[in-house]
């Protein structure tokens, strides 16, 4: 079982930069593939990025490519998002999550979400 705890999270304004770290616990966050997700207030929870197992291939939400990067440490079991240019539509609360497989295949190979962590960009 893997734990999952993010941080980074703050209040920022449009156009500032902010990165959140995810800190796994627990076997098997080497082998497998990790990913960011969102969720704003009244919306439906959202994909934002997905990175593979050795952190060579990254997918991204169409909405933040460009602007995020995904990334990870495996000696030191973390994964990271770079989030520059933010937007007030970027405001929500960011959970990283552990996907079962090497490389991302889609949601429903999640297997552990971390609490989340508070991003509010205003305009």
């Amino acid at each position: 079982q893997v734990q999952l705890v993010e941080s980074g999270g703050g209040v920022v304004q449009a156009g500032d930069s902010l990165r959140l770290s995810c800190a796994a616990s627990g076997r098997g966050f080497s082998d497998n593939a990790m990913a960011w997700f969102r969720q704003a207030p009244g919306k439906e929870r959202e994909f934002v990025a997905a990175i593979n197992w050795r952190g060579l291939r990254a997918s991204y939400a169409e909405s933040v490519r460009g602007r995020f990067t995904i990334s990870r440490d495996n000696a030191k079991n973390m994964v990271f998002l770079q989030m520059n240019n933010l937007k007030p539509e970027d405001t929500a609360v960011y959970s990283c999550a552990f996907h079962y497989g090497a490389d991302w295949a889609g949601v429903r190979f999640i297997r552990a979400w971390g609490q989340g962590t508070q991003v509010t960009v205003s305009a």
